[in-house]
């Protein structure tokens, strides 16, 4: 029992001010945290190990394939390097190109065709010292080498002046690339001319190919000359210079191949002679990942680049690392949390036993005092629940008076702003009057008589609709055509802003498109959005413009007022719709508010949206 108080103290003293459930909570979401954190790491430092010895691995292989390729290649040109020296020692040859007779020629044409389909060479031909094939092995086929001018040929240039020379170029006629291997021919006078093996490489490349693997061999200017992928031929590694690439282009080495650069693109150097690339496969759709082995080629200025698909093999490599890793680390983790589980199940049967003891003291003593204080806590709660009711009763008496002051506030400021507008268009129109009777015009001032009569009973009308709303809460909804309200809010408006009327551009609608709600109320939005953008434009002057427009469907239609003013400010439109809150001088703040209540009335709803181009307000109310 003491060990178990001990561990117990033990986990008090890690986590002293959590409940023991708690403590035993966190510890496990440490150890769940940890044992991520580890597994995380772990897999990640496997993953990087299992990477970097499959890549090790990979570069082996990938050089020991590279080696072997580059043993072919070699074996290759070493067969065929020695014929055009023991051609050069032929006296029939030299006697070809001294006396340039035809049936000397004819004879070395059969020799030269017997001899290349015995070697398998390309072609064997025979150059005179005026740059002039005299005879050649495909002496029969119309692509024949005899009679063709060789003079700008850098084998021919290079073996005349040195004695012997190598070129790798596109054929001038077959169209072939192949390796020139020249040798001059000296006769006792001087050189005669200068004997040719072509080597084509389509055998090489075909053994390439079939071992699915890319290989390719590249001179010292970075051309790719021999390739598996026949795509790849003449392309080039890495950029050239330009003034390099039109010699190149010039000297019609390659033909007219366009030299573009090999779609490599190098990831990270792997080391040992070896970069991990990504390239573009022919028939593929993305880029593959490579390791590129890059070994000379022997008694050569090339260098052969081997490719091995490096993905399937570093996958490999780090999958089983990975499990291996966590074949380790996970006995250890669940190892871990069966201590833990153990450590755990001990602390909370202590605490348990020691928190029933407790309780149970703990009710002994409270029933004790429960006896003896009874009567005192029952008068004392009968005291409390009659100052309680109280003091319910004066705040609900509060409550009450205050909800009334705030009516009668609402009331008060709605019917002064309801009424606002058509008072001062009855003042427009008596001032009217007036100077239509100092004209002596009494047409006009009859008219002007009438506007004003029906203004006082829209004020009285307004009246109404308010005592109605104050006494029900909500003015009855009826079908309501909404040219109607639009040419009565323009009415209202029109003595007040005479001057400025022409800055509206209203698209009346079609008769007969009717909303839900009440004519006056209606055409009380109508007016404090016109009333709002006339007043927002009016620094434009006749620049100015204000838009109304109508658009419906089967369900709902909506009204838009936009103007280009110059927008409402963020800290306006933030409470655009709060009691109050205005940018006007002398205005009251109430116009949106009451505007948005009246068309929640009627089930709509009103939207905005401003920036500084200008405002624009979308009234949608419910299609009658």
């Amino acid at each position: 029992m003491h060990k178990f108080s001990m561990a117990f103290s033990v986990s008090r003293w890690l986590w002293p001010t959590l409940p023991l459930h708690a403590r035993i909570r966190r510890m496990w979401l440490v150890h769940a945290g940890l044992a991520l954190a580890l597994i995380f790491a772990s897999l990640w430092a496997s993953g990087e190990i299992g990477r970097r010895r499959a890549e090790v691995a990979l570069a082996a292989q990938a050089r020991t394939d590279a080696d072997l390729n580059a043993a072919l290649l070699r074996t290759v040109l070493e067969k065929y390097r020695a014929l055009p020296f023991v051609l050069s020692q032929d006296g029939a040859l030299a006697a070809a190109l001294t006396t340039k007779d035809a049936g000397t020629l004819d004879r070395l044409n059969h020799k030269l065709e017997m001899l290349a389909a015995g070697t398998k060479a390309a072609v064997i031909y025979t150059i005179g010292n005026d740059g002039i094939a005299i005879s050649a092995s495909n002496w029969r086929e119309p692509t024949s080498f005899v009679g063709n001018d060789y003079r700008f040929r850098e084998y021919f240039q290079r073996a005349a002046a040195q004695g012997k020379a190598e070129h790798f170029a596109l054929g001038s006629v077959s169209k072939k690339p192949g390796l020139y291997i020249s040798q001059r021919i000296d006769g006792s006078n001087g050189p005669l001319g200068v004997v040719v093996v072509k080597v084509e490489f389509d055998d090489v490349e075909a053994d390439w190919n079939a071992s699915g693997k890319p290989t390719y061999v590249v001179d010292e200017r970075g051309i790719v000359l021999v390739t598996s992928i026949p795509s790849w031929r003449f392309m080039t590694v890495g950029e050239i210079a330009p003034d390099r690439l039109a010699a190149i282009r010039e000297s019609l080495q390659f033909g007219d191949a366009p030299l573009r650069p090999l779609p490599f693109e190098i990831v990270r150097a792997a080391g040992d002679g070896a970069d991990l690339v990504r390239i573009v496969m022919p028939g593929s759709a993305g880029k593959s990942a490579f390791l590129d082995m890059r070994i000379p080629v022997p008694t050569t200025g090339w260098q052969l680049q081997h490719l091995v698909a490096a993905e399937p093999a570093v996958d490999a490599g780090v999958r089983e690392a990975r499990l291996l890793a966590l074949l380790v680390i996970l006995p250890l983790l669940a190892g871990a949390a069966f201590l833990l589980r153990r450590r755990q199940l001990i602390a909370l049967r202590i605490f348990n036993e020691q928190q029933a003891r407790e309780e149970l003291e703990r009710r002994v003593a409270e029933r004790t005092l429960d006896l003896s204080q009874a009567r005192d806590r029952l008068q004392t709660e009968i005291t409390d629940h009659r100052n309680t009711e109280q003091k319910l009763q004066a705040v609900q008496q509060d409550l009450v008076q205050a909800n009334r002051l705030a009516i009668l506030g609402q009331v008060a400021a709605g019917v002064a702003h309801e009424i606002n507008q058509p008072v001062a268009t009855i003042r427009a129109y008596a001032d009217n009057a007036r100077v239509f009777l100092d004209r002596g015009q009494t047409a006009p001032v009859g008219e002007n008589l009438e506007s004003i009569a029906a203004l006082t009973e829209r004020i009285g009308s307004i009246t109404e609709e308010l005592k109605a709303f104050a006494r029900k809460g909500r003015a009855t909804a009826e079908p309501t055509e909404v040219k109607d309200v639009i040419e009565g809010a323009v009415m209202l408006l029109r003595s007040r802003f005479s001057g400025r009327m022409d800055v509206l551009d209203i698209a009346l609608p079609p008769e007969g498109l009717q909303v839900m709600g009440n004519r006056i109320r209606l055409e009380q939005v109508l007016i404090n959005l016109l009333q709002n953008a006339l007043e927002a434009v009016a620094p434009k002057g006749e620049q100015g413009r204000v838009a109304v427009r109508v658009a419906g469907d089967a369900k709902e239609v909506s009204l838009t007022v936009s103007d280009n003013g110059p927008g409402i400010s963020p800290e306006i439109r933030e409470g655009l719709f709060t009691p109050f809150n205005t940018s006007k001088e002398g205005g009251l703040g109430l116009g949106l508010v009451i505007s948005k209540d009246i068309v929640a009335d009627y089930g709509g709803r009103i939207d905005v949206s401003s920036d500084d181009s200008g405002t624009r307000f979308v009234v949608h109310l419910k299609r009658a």
